[in-house]
């Protein structure tokens, strides 16, 4: 039977209109292999849920930044609601250390801030998918 890449969502949360470090995960991601489904700007915490029922995706990529916080926490919130705590939340985006911690204690996987590297980054979503 084959093996089925990956499944990514990449979306940006709330009205962050900053999409270069969105597109630039996406295209790292799709270039190492993984199914990239790109949501693109202005989602809400419901249709970033709903795109990952209905894409049965193994790992959510959020782009935010610090005013849409409250969104992320709408969107755990909806997880644990719809029962995807198996599915791995990971943010990236210019996030003040205080609100990186407080993702992680709220359970996202992890925070990438800006200059990342691209290998960590995809090492790191590949370690966290749900199944290969």
């Amino acid at each position: 039977m084959p093996v089925r890449a990956i499944k990514v969502i990449i979306s940006m949360i709330g009205l962050d209109s900053h999409t270069t470090g969105a597109e630039v995960v996406a295209t790292l991601l799709r270039d190492a292999g993984f199914e990239v489904v790109y949501l693109g700007t202005n989602q809400t915490p419901a249709m970033i849920v709903n795109a990952a029922i209905e894409e049965d995706a193994d790992v959510i990529g959020v782009s935010l930044h610090a005013s849409n916080f409250a969104l992320v926490e709408d969107l755990m919130s909806l997880i644990e609601e719809h029962e995807l705590t198996d599915v791995p939340v990971v943010c990236g985006g210019n996030i003040p250390p205080k609100q990186i911690e407080q993702l992680l204690a709220r359970g996202v996987a992890r925070v990438f801030p800006p200059g990342s590297s691209g290998d960590a980054i995809v090492e790191y979503f590949a370690g966290q998918a749900r199944r290969t």
